[in-house]
């Protein structure tokens, strides 16, 4: 069965926020293949691994439970009431360390494109090493060897980890990195 598509989530499969599962969904009792993996907030219990994609991209798991997938207050930046509601309700979200942030850009939401460490770095995404050692340097404070330190240390799984999105509209991409 085709996944459905996200406009702010390109690859949840490749970001691990949808994973392979044989459970029923806990909104529509279907047995599809695939399940989210990410936060629920929601007062209803039990929905942790139990909602599939195809609930959460036609609004029917966020109608059903009052829920939402994206903490609207992780949203930066001004959009337009649609673009809040589409990622918040509509979006497979991301689990972070502390709290998830999602940036916006071009008076849009951005997609997020993956949890990072220092191997996607060096293997996907070379190009912004850069960018990661600016933000380590700048946001973090940390500097000279410790940074490059810092850097190497950044894993996908473990921590501490680096977020990655990329505008709709523009070449803009904006990342932060976060750790217990």
């Amino acid at each position: 069965m085709t996944l459905p598509t996200f406009p702010y989530r390109p690859d949840p499969i490749m970001s691990g926020s949808i994973v392979p599962a044989e459970s029923v969904c806990a909104c529509c009792g279907e047995q599809r293949g695939h399940m989210y993996a990410g936060p629920v907030y929601t007062e209803e219990e039990g929905l942790d691994d139990a909602v599939c994609p195809w609930c959460i991209a036609d609004g029917s798991a966020s109608a059903r439970f009052e829920a939402t997938f994206v903490d609207e207050a992780a949203i930066e930046g001004d959009v337009p009431e649609e673009v809040m509601q589409a990622v918040a309700t509509r979006t497979p979200g991301f689990s972070a360390w502390q709290q998830e942030r999602w940036f916006t850009c071009c008076d849009d939401a951005m997609a997020f494109i993956e949890p990072f460490g220092a191997a996607e770095l060096q293997g996907r995404h070379i190009r912004l090493q850069g960018d990661a050692m600016m933000l380590i340097v700048h946001e973090l404070g940390i500097s000279g060897g410790a940074a490059t330190r810092y850097l190497n240390s950044l894993d996908r799984d473990k921590g501490p980890t680096g977020y990655l999105f990329a505008c709709h509209h523009c070449d803009t991409k904006r990342m932060y990195i976060d750790s217990l």
